[in-house]
This record gives structure tokens, sequence and C-alpha cells, in this order.
């Protein structure tokens, strides 16, 4: 009776273990907003599994690309710091309305390289991680998206070139730059870009290299501008509650891969900017940079917009760009 007794016990204890096991293991969702095949994305899902094997299957991540959670914009912040999503990634210019430093790199010609962005961000990191935490979150990571230029009908030579040209621009920024130089703005969802310019409805795209090679724009358009419009950065964070409450050795250990990303990330965002301008050149299109002239007329394009986000966002982040600028 007794050996039979704990032999019961025995195998009881051998099937509970995995429960055990499984039971310490931390799994989180992370919300990411571009598709599976997207670069952002792409390091989304390299970060979980470095994590996971970082801290030894301790920290279980499930990337959900596509913005499949039902969470893509403004709300993100929100979102985050109600724990509704423990980890996204988010396009900082999106929720500049809820906090205006997270705006910085996104307005226009304020860098015009990717040395000078990775300068910008950090002399602005302190002042996102503070917007961060004011949200219940930390952000472990962030990387630039390519720099947007002119995908055009006809060739730009000058601002005259601009004048009247309908471009579609993905926000606020972007329309108000197009304006001040004599364009007329469009707003539309990506996905309708290409029938608008079948159409006739838009004649220009404010997009990346990148952008316009994925969406094959050479079949609808004949000429890109390298105006070095803005290096826009996407970070992915974390719920403070959920960082919190991970063992020393596991924030440690996604720390380490979060930095490992951040600089494979940088150095994926300039290499794919690289590999699509030549694909873009190679399918018709001609590339062309900007010349003195034309650049003086950017930036005093650019210059009213940057004065006005700056007076809105307050002394801290003001001085932070000045000085930033006062560098260069």
């Amino acid at each position: 009776m007794i050996r039979r007794i704990l032999s019961a016990l025995l195998v009881a204890l051998i099937a509970s273990a995995p429960v055990a096991v499984a039971a310490d293991v931390i799994k989180m969702n992370l919300n990411a907003i571009y598709p599976a095949g997207n670069f952002h994305s792409q390091g989304a899902a390299e970060f979980a599994k470095r994590v996971k094997e970082y801290t030894g299957g301790t920290v279980d991540i499930t990337v959900h690309p596509g913005g499949s959670l039902g969470f893509k914009g403004p709300e993100l912040l929100k979102v985050v710091k109600d724990g509704t999503v423990p980890m996204s990634d988010i396009l900082m210019g999106v929720v500049q309305g809820s906090e205006k430093a997270f705006g910085i790199s996104s307005l226009p010609r304020l860098v015009t390289s990717y040395e000078e962005a990775l300068t910008l961000y950090n002399a602005c990191k302190p002042l996102y991680d503070k917007a961060a935490a004011k949200w219940n979150q930390k952000i472990l990571y962030v990387a630039p998206w390519p720099p947007s230029g002119l995908f055009t009908k006809k060739e730009i030579l000058t601002t005259a070139d601009i004048k009247g040209i309908k471009t579609r621009t993905y926000d606020k920024n972007g329309a108000d730059f197009l304006t001040n130089l004599g364009g007329k703005a469009v707003s539309l969802p990506w996905g309708e870009v290409y029938a608008a310019l079948r159409t006739g409805m838009i004649d220009s795209v404010l997009t990346s290299a990148v952008s316009g090679r994925d969406a094959k724009l050479w079949e609808v358009l004949k000429y890109f501008k390298r105006i070095e419009y803005a290096y826009p950065l996407n970070m992915v964070v974390i719920n403070l509650d959920y960082w919190n409450g991970l063992s020393a050795e596991q924030k440690a250990a996604m720390e380490k891969a979060a930095a490992e990303l951040q600089e494979l990330q940088w150095e994926k965002s300039r290499s794919d900017n690289e590999e699509a301008l030549k694909v873009i050149a190679e399918n018709g299109i001609a590339i062309s940079e900007t010349d003195e002239a034309l650049a003086k007329d950017l930036d005093a394009a650019a210059e009213a917009i940057i004065r006005a986000f700056l007076k809105d966002a307050g002394p801290e982040v003001a001085a932070v760009v000045e000085n930033f600028r006062k560098s260069q």
C-alpha cells in the first residue's frame, strides 16, 4: 500500500513538473503596426527571438504584425500605458499629439543624413525616456525610417517645379511643407496611392525609396528627388508594470537584446535605403540630388514648421532642439 502511494505521488510530481516550469514563463504580446515583411516588424520578431534565447526561455514575446491586435495610431501610448497591450512599436510622430517630444524626428529638414539623425536621437533620448515614463512605459530601442523624397511625374529642378503638383503626404508636417513650397498636399491612405496616381488624382508622392520600391512606383512615376525630408523614428516600448515584474536577470537580458537590435535596425534602415535606390533606378526611375539653391528653399519652407512646433512644444523640448541646431 505504501509503495503504491509513493509511486502515485512520484507520478503526480513528474506530471506536474512541466506545469511548474510553464508557470515561470512570462508571456507578452508585442503589437507591431507594419506588415510582417517590413523591416521594423522583422526587427521586432528578431528582438523577441533574442529575448527568449537570452532569458533561457523565461520571457516569451509573441509579435503580432500588421496591427492585427487592432491598434495602429495615436491611441498606442494609451493602450500600452493601460496594459491593454504590454508591448508595441510606435511611430513617434503619430503620437506627438500626446507628447510633443515625440514629434521631433518628423520635423522636415532638421537632419539630412543618418549620422545627423543619430546625433539628434542621442541629444533627445532623455526627453524621449521622460515622455515614455510619463505614460507608464519604457523605450527598449528605436530605429529610423529611411529618408523621404519626392517621387514625381515631372522632373524637379527648382522650387518652381513643385508649384501646383498634387502630392500625397503622410502627416501634417509634410502637408504644410509642400504647401509652403507652393504644392497641393493630398491626404490618402497608402493603399489608395497607386490608384490615385493612375487616375491623376495625385501626381507625386512624398515617401522613401524603400516604400517606392515596394509599391513599384516606377510603373506610374518617372523621377525621385532626394530631398532628405526627414528620418522619422520608430520605437519599441514596454509597459512599466510588466517591466517591473521582470527579474534583474530578465531585464538585463532584454536590454542586451534591445541594444543589439537598435544597432542592427539603424544599419538595416541605411542598407535597405541604398538597396532600394538601386532597384528603383534599375527600373527606370531617374534619381537626382538636391542642389544648393533648392536646398535653401526647402530649408526656408521647413523653418516655419520647425518654429511653430518649438513654440508649442515647451521650453525643455525647444532648448534641446535649438542646442542641436547650433551644434551642426
